[in-house]
């Protein structure tokens, strides 16, 4: 319980600075840092709206790890320039991005797999390869919108780097780092299935998702 009002908390202390910024962009006339702020403080309220309306109990460390993502990517890195201000950030995210995906990607098919009306089987090789896959997958998506909305609306996506300015260099260490962020978790979550006693903060959080949702689960 002290774990999660110190999670719930800190999203607390996030949201109010982005209400903050969102209020002075607004007396400034910065209508679209208000409008991006705003849209940010909407993001924050999802994990909560997807629990109340599907009836998935998502562990506090999971809601503050993806709030914190979209505070550190929206936030920071758009509106406080951060992308600009430090060439590692991007590549810092993608990282991170790559972990949250292939958390996202394992409890999909882990759900599954234990599900009993869906009758699947499939081993823990598969399940980590389909965890790394999905997560490397999504990020290619949105390299491929970042592309899109840099060739139709000359938006700054995909950024210089490294003295190239085409942004492919920007591109191909955004998949690697995202590619690295996978193949850690997959590792992280094959291991949990070979054995499931084994103590990392990823199996906590398999544990806390199982726990807080036994009716997706073989007990």
């Amino acid at each position: 319980m002290r774990i999660r009002i110190t999670h719930q908390r800190i999203t607390i202390a996030l949201q109010l600075i982005l209400l903050t910024e969102a209020v002075f962009a607004v007396l400034g006339q910065r209508w679209f840092t208000a409008f991006l702020t705003s849209m940010i403080i909407a993001i924050t309220f999802f994990p909560v709206l997807f629990e109340r309306r599907f009836r998935i109990h998502i562990p506090p460390e999971l809601q503050l790890a993806a709030i914190g993502f979209v505070f550190a990517s929206l936030f920071l890195g758009e509106i406080r320039d951060y992308y600009t201000r430090f060439w590692w950030w991007d590549m810092a995210l993608h990282t991170t991005s790559g972990f949250l995906l292939g958390i996202l990607g394992f409890l999909l098919v882990h759900i599954m797999n234990e599900t009993e009306k869906l009758q699947m089987h499939l081993k823990p090789g598969f399940v980590a390869l389909f965890a790394f896959m999905f997560a490397l997958g999504i990020g290619a998506l949105w390299e491929i919108f970042e592309f899109t909305m840099d060739s139709l609306f000359g938006m700054n996506m995909q950024k210089p780097m490294l003295g190239d300015p085409s942004g492919l260099t920007d591109t191909m260490w955004d998949l690697i780092v995202d590619a690295i962020g996978a193949l850690i978790i997959s590792t992280l979550g094959w291991r949990y299935l070979k054995n499931p006693n084994q103590a990392s903060f990823l199996e906590r959080w398999i544990d806390a998702f199982i726990e807080r949702n036994p009716r997706f689960f073989r007990r």
